[in-house]
């Protein structure tokens, strides 16, 4: 996988906080604490200022997948603006964060009205829809190792505007296993190794170095 795969591409985003600035309630949630649920009117769109939040769907039998974690930056909810009226997934903060949420009736007139907008949400949506195809690939090509690193470097916004290293929120190792389609113990086991080579390291919360980008490029 290259390397231009795995970092972020930049999106410009500028014109999506203009909007939010003037137009968005700023919200505070803690960790653990649900911003909307499957089944919720999908009524608005959320901007991640800071903190970490998992999209995930619950089958009928109960049994919950990881789709995405997202992180600053991202918006997510953007179905509403696409003709979806109920949520279809479950996001819930794994960290304490702020975001700003926008309504749906807002976001579509100012799209209507507003060009510039309208190609920033494109673009995004386009890089965004690329991730998840990326994701897939990942989940049925690579590797159990290669499949965690990859998520940890993610997680740790590995590349984002050129950063070599990220500490992110101490995340479950159960979680872990749920977001790569993996058992716990070999999470728990791969993880112990990418310690003891000195690619991560746990101090207050868990940093990610770049020298385990190494495990995603090697053959």
């Amino acid at each position: 996988m290259k390397l231009a795969n795995l970092a972020r591409q930049p999106v410009d985003i500028e014109p999506f906080l203009r909007v939010a600035r003037k137009y968005g309630k700023r919200l505070k949630r803690s960790k653990g604490q649900i911003l909307f649920t499957m089944g919720d009117t999908a009524d608005s769109l959320y901007y991640i200022q800071n903190g970490t939040v998992k999209l995930s769907v619950v089958s009928a039998q109960g049994k919950e997948a990881v789709v995405a974690i997202l992180g600053p930056g991202d918006f997510f909810g953007e179905g509403c603006i696409a003709g979806q009226s109920l949520r279809l997934m479950t996001a819930a903060a794994l960290s304490s964060g702020s975001f700003i949420r926008i309504m749906k009736q807002e976001i579509t007139r100012l799209l209507h009205k507003d060009r510039t907008l309208a190609w920033a949400l494109i673009t995004y949506l386009i890089t965004h829809q690329r991730k998840v195809q990326e994701d897939l690939i990942d989940q049925l090509f690579n590797s159990t190792e290669k499949r965690l690193a990859r998520a940890l470097l993610l997680l740790a916004n590995y590349g984002t505007t050129g950063k070599t290293e990220g500490t992110i929120p101490m995340v479950s190792q159960t979680l872990l296993a749920e977001i790569i389609g993996a058992s716990r113990p070999r999470v728990s086991l791969l993880m112990n190794k990418f310690r003891k080579l000195g690619f991560i390291e746990y101090d207050h919360g868990l940093t990610v170095h770049g020298s385990l980008l190494a495990v995603v490029l090697h053959d």
